[in-house]
């Protein structure tokens, strides 16, 4: 018993190690391609309701715009692919058949290199959010006005891209990708890999949440959500503890649509906008925002969904989701890994009714010491 009370602050770590097994090596040794495909679309999905459940479950940003960082990593990654396709100094096809003549726009030629194509995975989310975040935490923009904010943004961004056909796809996208950094993607041994190193990328997001979930960090940010005020009279500004938090969601983002390009083989501005951004937030809902392994499991749980029931019945799976989200909204409010406390709590609580009154506590310090005299006396 004492031995898994040491063990019990790192259980989370635990867990995270079994999942690194179930995921890195039982996976691949036991699915079919057609699920290793779909197991890594769905740790991609994983990787984006990790950030969310720090930006919402920890710091009480509903972020409803995450589509829009989710694109930055897509349409990089996915720029880079196409250009790799064409060849050296070649032009998209896609452009060709819109305008022969003109020249690739200049934007896409740094996505040529593939070092620059990782930087802007990372760094282009970072300066997006950091201006966005700054000038609404700052302002003190949070709640509904907040969650709507973003939400606008993720639809002007889905716009804005389906209204550049020649420089972007339009409402196609980008599709027909053959190789990933020089990877032939019709290599199954190929395919696996991109699945390990998305699989991979979401344990270390894994990882670097539980830290902060137990870090200094950690404990402003939950602060910050529960008694804003109380934290700016200890001389902490959260807006600054808010910044980093949706600068590290809109990271996560990025790198779970970068993964999403080559596994699914195209991205379009329906991946981007409203309605992805608020299906990514409904899978951190119904697994449990709060918790570290409910966003994981939420997201995979939506995205097998999404991507089995709608297939075989897509006119019913949005009423099958609209009803769970009903049920987990009035009886499971903090999602499905409450489940886990709620029976905990009915566990001990049944103890306790069963077993006699706990005996008081033995004295200590000065009290010990007065009844030692009070005995001698």
């Amino acid at each position: 018993m004492t031995a898994l009370m040491k063990l019990k602050p790192y259980a989370s770590l635990i867990g995270i190690a079994v999942f690194a097994v179930l995921l890195l090596a039982v996976a691949p040794s036991l699915l079919s391609m057609h699920w290793i495909n779909n197991l890594g679309k769905y740790c991609a999905w994983a990787i984006v309701a990790v950030g969310i459940g720090l930006a919402w479950g920890r710091g009480g940003m509903l972020v409803m715009g995450q589509g829009v960082f989710f694109g930055l990593g897509a349409y990089a990654m996915a720029m880079h692919m196409t250009l790799e396709n064409a060849g050296p100094d070649a032009i998209p096809s896609f452009m060709i058949l819109y305008d022969p003549l003109a020249p690739l726009p200049a934007f896409w030629e740094p996505f040529r290199s593939e070092l620059f194509t990782l930087a802007a995975i990372i760094l282009l989310p970072v300066i997006v959010a950091g201006i966005l975040g700054y000038a609404l935490f700052k302002r003190r923009v949070k709640g509904a006005y907040f969650a709507i904010l973003t939400q606008a943004l993720a639809v002007a961004t889905a716009v804005l891209v389906s209204s550049t056909i020649r420089e972007t796809g339009g409402d196609t996208g980008l599709s027909g990708f053959r190789t990933f950094f020089g990877f032939l993607l019709s290599d199954d041994a190929n395919k696996v890999m991109i699945y390990l190193i998305t699989a991979g990328l979401l344990i270390a997001c894994m990882l670097l949440v539980w830290q902060l979930h137990r870090s200094r960090f950690g404990e402003l940010l939950l602060a910050t959500r529960d008694a804003e005020e109380r934290v700016r009279f200890l001389g902490y500004d959260p807006a600054n503890i808010k910044l980093t938090a949706f600068v590290i969601a809109a990271v996560m983002a990025s790198i779970g649509g970068a993964m999403f390009v080559p596994i699914v083989g195209i991205i379009t501005p329906a991946e981007i906008g409203a309605s992805a951004s608020i299906l990514m937030i409904a899978g951190v809902a119904l697994g449990g925002r709060a918790s570290l392994f409910g966003p994981v499991l939420g997201a995979m749980a939506i995205g097998w969904g999404q991507s089995s029931l709608a297939s075989s019945w897509p006119e019913g799976w949005i009423y099958i989701l609209g009803l769970l989200f009903v049920v987990v909204t009035l009886f499971l409010p903090n999602g499905l890994a409450s489940l886990y406390t709620r029976a905990k709590g009915l566990i001990a609580g049944r103890r306790d009714n069963g077993a006699a009154p706990p005996e008081p506590p033995a004295p200590t310090g000065a009290a010990a010491t007065a009844e030692k005299a009070e005995v001698s006396a």
